[in-house]
């Protein structure tokens, strides 16, 4: 299962073989938003997986992000899910909710299998009740960490651009993704990774040391790992 695929289709496949994943394995892709950092390597993926497979490889998205993909010469088979829907792949059920993002239809998800659960939360300026609602018991959080907010503010972004970073329909600062973490969560939170980092607003230590700091006195003690711009795919197993 593939959520997003804002990298080339030859840097995906590069980083997938570096941990002995061949791309054929891929049964779904499933797209949050369509923001070109999210879906800019996907025309070139589809398109090369079904000449591959003799089949369309299916793609999962709302109606709304749909009618936002400009496909030019390849149009994918595109199958429909709502906000709030939970849907099968295999044996996964992904559900999937709404988040505070200034996209058209933007979506977070939750992925359960062998009892466990999932979640898989960026691009959003908050975190509603709706969220926490959603993400409550997680076993695995990949959670955006986009921002260092002093960094953001004397940084090369122009001041429009800044107040969309930190709007609430932008993206989670260090801290506040932190204190979610720390006041949200229990501790049946074992592994969370930090994700969709800024490269000019932020860094990977400063994203760590944060939440390490939001950890420290709770009862929470998860594996803590920082997904790197262009770092290695993270795996953990089940």
């Amino acid at each position: 299962m593939l959520f997003d695929a804002g990298i080339s289709r030859r840097e995906l496949y590069k980083r997938l073989a570096a941990v002995s994943i061949d791309p054929a394995e891929i049964t779904a892709v499933v797209l949050s938003h369509e923001h070109s950092d999210h879906v800019s390597g996907l025309p070139s993926l589809l398109k090369h997986q079904q000449s591959q497979r003799g089949a369309p490889l299916p793609l999962y998205c709302n109606a709304r992000t749909q009618a936002s993909l400009d496909w030019k010469e390849f149009a994918p088979t595109v199958e429909l899910v709502e906000p709030g829907a939970c849907f099968p792949v295999a044996d996964l059920e992904i559900g999937t909710f709404t988040i505070p993002h200034d996209a058209a239809d933007p979506m977070g998800f939750v992925v359960r299998a062998e009892g466990q659960l999932l979640g898989l939360l960026t691009d959003l300026g908050y975190v509603p009740d709706s969220v926490r609602f959603h993400l409550a018991g997680a076993n695995f959080l990949l959670l955006e960490s986009n921002h260092d907010l002093e960094m953001l503010k004397v940084g090369p972004y122009p001041w429009s651009v800044k107040q969309r970073v930190m709007g609430r329909n932008g993206h989670l600062s260090n801290d506040v993704a932190a204190s979610y973490v720390a006041e949200s969560l229990s501790a049946e939170l074992h592994t969370l990774v930090l994700g969709h980092l800024s490269g000019n607003n932020n860094h990977p230590a400063i994203a760590r040391l944060s939440m390490e700091n939001a950890l420290n006195g709770t009862k929470l003690s998860p594996r803590l790992a920082v997904a790197e711009r262009e770092g290695p795919v993270l795996q953990f197993a089940f």
